[in-house]
């Protein structure tokens, strides 16, 4: 039996989708699994047992074509579409596959939720539901990003050099996509500062593009900078070592939602319920939910109305600090 699971994209979603692949391949376990994604979330599944990866680049008519030759090549008794797009609708409906499970009530799906999903749940919740449809159930509420012994090794080396202990200090990532400035909560600075002062070291991460605002964030708050110096599966396994994180509503919060430590995400012009990272519920703050004039709305351009103190009082409430 030969298996497709299709999900290319974005780096959250992604992250996660790992739980759902491993029910998937715990349904089949004597198919051959393959997932289909794009080539930056390829190395994320390359510690994976049993699965073969393929790639394929999101964007371009012939890249479309030559995925769609390629499915059809594999004779698939059954393809997973985690991505719910309308390029990947067209994958399944030209795949030549009789067993095509989707997000939608409607061709080319032949395995489906029986209502129409309108950004009513989380999208997760909403994948659970697509699942069933396809007769695969018992799927883990969090996400697994298994770490290789180098990648252990790495990140163990980065914290001995830099003097870090078990549960000494806390991930913060103060970035957020750049076509989304308004996703940025303005008091990381200040947060930075009272964790040190409480025997907790600021470790700020992020990309390259975090570099300047984490260099700045570093200088007034003695916490180290970690711009660029983790592959996704290492950021997730320095999570592993970290009291707890704080993040903007972003990819790293996605992924230190694998390493299984609290991770409290900010969110204000973005809907908390449906983009949350899986099993950190109870550890948001959103405006809408703890400023009075925004409650009721899903969301809100009201990041700078959280205070410091706000986040700090509901550390303590967690007993996180």
């Amino acid at each position: 039996m030969n298996v497709l699971i299709i999900k290319l994209g974005a780096l959250g979603d992604v992250v996660m989708a790992t739980s759902l692949i491993s029910a998937i391949q715990r349904a089949h376990p004597t198919a051959e699994v393959t997932l289909l994604t794009s080539p930056p979330f390829a190395t994320l599944f390359r510690h994976w047992p049993g699965l073969t990866i393929k790639t394929t680049q999101r964007r371009g008519l012939s890249n479309t074509i030559a995925t769609i030759q390629w499915i059809r090549s594999l004779n698939c008794d059954r393809i997973y579409d985690l991505q719910s797009s309308d390029r990947s609708a067209m994958m399944c409906a030209l795949s030549a596959c009789r067993e095509r499970v989707g997000n939608h009530p409607r061709y080319p799906y032949s395995h489906h939720p029986a209502t129409r999903w309108r950004g009513q749940s989380h999208i997760y919740a909403r994948m659970i539901e697509v699942l069933s449809a396809a007769g695969v159930t018992n799927v883990d509420a969090v996400p697994t990003l298994p770490a290789a012994p180098e990648e252990r090794d790495s990140v163990d080396q980065w914290l001995s050099r830099n003097s870090l202990m078990e549960n000494s200090f806390v991930v913060l990532h103060a970035g957020a996509s750049a076509t989304r400035p308004e996703k940025r909560w303005p008091y990381f600075a200040a947060l930075g500062s009272r964790l040190s002062a409480v025997g907790l070291r600021p470790v700020w991460i992020g990309a390259a593009a975090d570099a300047k605002i984490n260099r700045e964030l570093c200088a007034t708050t003695g916490g180290l900078d970690a711009s660029d110096c983790f592959s996704i599966i290492e950021l997730a396994e320095l999570g592993r070592h970290a009291r707890f994180a704080v993040t903007n509503d972003s990819g790293p919060m996605h992924v230190l939602s694998a390493s299984h430590i609290p991770v409290v995400g900010l969110f204000g012009p973005s809907d908390w319920r449906r983009n949350y990272a899986l099993g950190q519920e109870r550890y948001v703050i959103a405006g809408v939910e703890c400023i009075e004039r925004y409650r009721g709305a899903r969301y809100a351009d009201c990041l700078p109305e959280i205070s410091c103190d706000l986040v700090w009082t509901k550390l303590a409430e967690n007993g996180l600090v």
